[in-house]
């Protein structure tokens, strides 16, 4: 099933109507309860602009943290609500019910009108919703006549703001999950080549999903990170006391001998920088794979491997990223994660990095800006690049 051919907020015909929109506004605050980073919000902006101008009154929905079930002040939405406010500069109603769709909230959600906006108080105050409840999705539904599900960064959880309402409203996809399906889809089901896809992260078994979707997809395959080292490890090197997923060897050597027999670029790290201990001001050096000293561990990729993986990437003309090179949150051993960046930026194709790490990696580097597409969810794009179904976009309607 194609997630490209789902129907789109433009297609919906909203004018005089109820329109409940499904945001992340899963922000991260601070201890006195300020939004430290309202990217999420912003990018939920030109759905709610649209839906607007359109002559629409707006309800908008989210959840914030794990408040598993119950009201709790600390997960309140109603900051968001501020937040939305001043990037609108126009009013948004907001209530602190607790029980998300109460008798106060249903007669504010009758009273809206055409260019209004209401925010609910956060859905997860309801055990219900993440057990996807009929009942739960009902009352969600009731308040209004069509569902637009923008939140990509909950789309791979089936929970009853992102899936189960739609069994009750006409439903499309906003501006921002169709901009994911629209950058992600082309490039797993069509995408320009040479297509490379980099790897990183931490362990092999995050990526094992990933690797075997890609490798029927990509030209060249990149790994670095720690899950390289079970990598060289299974190919017979020292890796001293690198991270290792012993159990995953076996598995190692049969992706590589997968990708020689699809005739797939599998490229591995060829040096390191290796650390005396994981500590940010650790004694460090880079060596060859040959040479790895058998009480150091791996914390980053070397001078060379960035060399060959940067020239990999500047001749490609589709580029998927996930997962950080090295420890990149220690300064000194954030150069390789920071020159991947760089190559991406200097790439001619398209550019899409899977959200998570690596998407907080191009944002701190500063290199946002050159990328052609930042996805919003690092669990949901890292199940998108699993080749999964997402229930909260399998949900809504075909065009």
């Amino acid at each position: 099933m194609s997630m490209l051919n789902k129907k789109t907020v433009k297609e919906m015909d909203v004018k005089g109507k109820k329109v409940l929109v499904r945001c992340d506004f899963n922000v991260p605050m601070d201890k006195e309860g300020n939004i430290t980073d309202d990217r999420r919000i912003r990018e939920a902006m030109p759905t709610v602009t649209y839906l607007l101008d359109k002559g629409a009154a707006v309800i908008l929905m989210s959840h914030l943290g794990r408040p598993k079930g119950e009201a709790n002040p600390k997960y309140s939405l109603e900051p968001v609500a501020k937040r939305v406010q001043q990037i609108l500069d126009r009013g948004v109603i907001f209530y602190n019910d607790e029980m998300v769709t109460g008798d106060r909230t249903q007669e504010l959600a009758k009273d809206l009108q055409p260019g209004e906006i209401l925010l609910l108080q956060n859905v997860r105050y309801r055990k219900e919703e993440e057990n996807n409840l009929e009942n739960f999705s009902r009352e969600l539904a009731n308040l209004g006549d069509i569902f637009i599900n923008d939140a990509f960064g909950t789309a791979h959880r089936a929970h009853s703001s992102t899936a189960g309402i739609a069994s009750f409203l006409p439903s499309a996809m906003g501006f921002l999950i169709e901009k994911e399906v629209g950058f992600m889809g082309k490039a797993l089901e069509n995408p320009e080549k040479p297509f490379v896809a980099i790897l990183g992260g931490a362990k092999v078994s995050d990526k094992i999903g990933v690797i075997e979707n890609l490798l029927d997809k990509v030209d060249s395959l990149l790994i670095g990170g720690g899950m390289a080292y079970t990598f060289l490890k299974a190919q017979g090197y020292e890796i001293g006391k690198s991270l290792l997923e012993e159990d995953k060897l076996e598995l190692a050597l049969s992706l590589i001998k997968q990708a020689e027999d699809k005739g797939v670029k599998l490229m591995l790290p060829v040096d390191s920088v290796v650390a005396k201990e994981f500590a940010a001001d650790s004694e460090h050096k880079t060596v060859k794979n040959e040479e790895m000293p058998s009480d150091w561990l791996g914390v980053d990729i070397g001078h060379e491997t960035i060399k060959l993986y940067s020239q990999e990437i500047k001749g490609a003309k589709t580029v998927i990223w996930n997962g950080p090179m090295g420890v990149f949150e220690m300064p000194a051993f954030a150069v390789g994660t920071k020159e991947i960046t760089r190559a991406l930026s200097e790439c001619g194709g398209t550019t899409i990095i899977g959200g998570g790490d690596s998407a907080a990696a191009v944002e701190q580097l500063g290199f946002a800006d050159n990328m052609s597409h930042i996805s919003t969810g690092g669990g949901a794009s890292l199940e998108f690049l699993e080749g999964r179904i997402l229930p909260g976009i399998a949900v809504l309607e075909n065009k």
